[in-house]
């Protein structure tokens, strides 16, 4: 609810071999009218859902045209991949919806658009979730395993050619939700967890989710992080504090018992986005716990912490346009790998 990622990126294919550029970014911060009209949007009737949809996409290619003009990018940006904001996501139902109307960014930007990026995975029987991976495969081949510490906990573990990835459990959207009652939007550095103590019967009781016994692709709705665990832990009568202690334990000792399977024979390393990252208390329990599976975490520069999906969306929409394989069945348990995204042309 921060805002909109814009990255422009430059992408280069030679002979099967991907490279990759993050040229200029930027997070539009949404105005309190876009917060409210967001956080509204699970309970709208089916016409006024729809009219939301078109506005936000009206809104998301205007400031898209603006970033292009700001920026001198007039006739340098060839394609807008546009992921949207997840409203619903239903797989077991056959059911994901993003808003942000494609269609509305490329009337307005007059270029080309896709979006609707996991909604061919989900017809396919998939969980259309996670689809990163295909961005980690083509870049990325000296890391073992990548984590995203968003607002949900997803890994992607490499082994060979084939590529699993699935999430493993809340994690930025009930910290930031337990620190808002201490006026924060976010924990500077976990340095409110730092300075609480470990519930351990809370942490015993979120670690018997039954979530968390079930086996990959999986996949996690928004919603779970806020019904299942954000409820739980407001029962337990313990400071803020201790409660985003308790909360980080569990994160990091998720990552370790997820992982536990796909114990690599040697050392190997995980690259570790997402404004997590940034979060020193969560980091430093995630390396305590994965020492003894011989992982070594990777933090890598400020940029690709922040973008490094925006990113990936780019290439995804750059496969949909040569029609390659965009998303993994691998990873998301669909009946097959697909080319997915939903493609509108901004010009005749």
């Amino acid at each position: 609810m921060d805002g909109l990622d814009i990255a422009y990126c430059t992408f280069e294919e030679i002979g099967g071999n991907w490279s990759y550029a993050i040229n200029k970014t930027e997070c539009v911060a949404f105005e309190q009218i876009w917060k409210d009209r967001l956080q509204g949007v699970t309970v709208m009737n089916g016409r006024k859902l729809l009219l939301t949809h078109c506005a936000f996409g009206h809104w998301m290619g205007n400031t898209i045209r603006d970033f292009i003009e700001q920026n001198d990018l007039q006739h340098k940006v060839h394609l807008i991949a546009s992921h949207g904001h997840t409203v619903f996501h239903d797989p077991e139902n056959k059911m994901t919806f993003q808003m942000g109307d494609g269609a509305s960014i490329a009337a307005i930007t007059k270029l080309p658009v896709v979006s609707d990026m996991r909604n061919m995975d989900i017809a396919l029987g998939g969980q259309g979730a996670p689809i990163v991976p295909i961005g980690e495969k083509l870049l990325w081949n000296e890391f073992a395993f990548f984590l995203n510490l968003g607002g949900i906990c997803n890994v992607t573990i490499s082994q060979g050619e084939q590529h699993l990835a699935f999430d493993i459990c809340p994690a930025n959207r009930v910290l930031n939700e337990l620190t808002s009652g201490l006026g924060k939007n976010f924990d500077q550095d976990g340095e409110e967890a730092s300075q609480g103590n470990l519930c351990e019967a809370l942490l015993e009781e979120l670690n018997q989710l039954a979530y968390y016994i079930k086996s990959p692709p999986k996949s996690l709705s928004n919603e779970f992080g806020v019904d299942e665990l954000y409820n739980l832990i407001q029962k337990y009568d313990v400071s803020i504090q201790d409660k985003l202690h308790t909360m980080s334990i569990h994160i990091a000792q998720q990552i370790r018992i997820a992982l536990q399977p796909f114990k690599m024979d040697d050392a190997s390393k995980m690259l570790i986005t997402g404004g997590g990252a940034f979060n020193s208390f969560l980091i430093e329990n995630i390396r305590q716990q994965l020492a003894s599976l011989q992982i070594d975490v990777v933090i890598p520069e400020k940029e690709l912490i922040e973008y490094k999906e925006a990113m990936i969306m780019g290439l995804i929409g750059v496969l949909r346009w040569r029609e390659e394989i965009n998303v993994l069945s691998s990873v998301t348990g669909s009946s097959r790998s697909s080319v997915g995204g939903a493609l509108w042309m901004g010009q005749d």
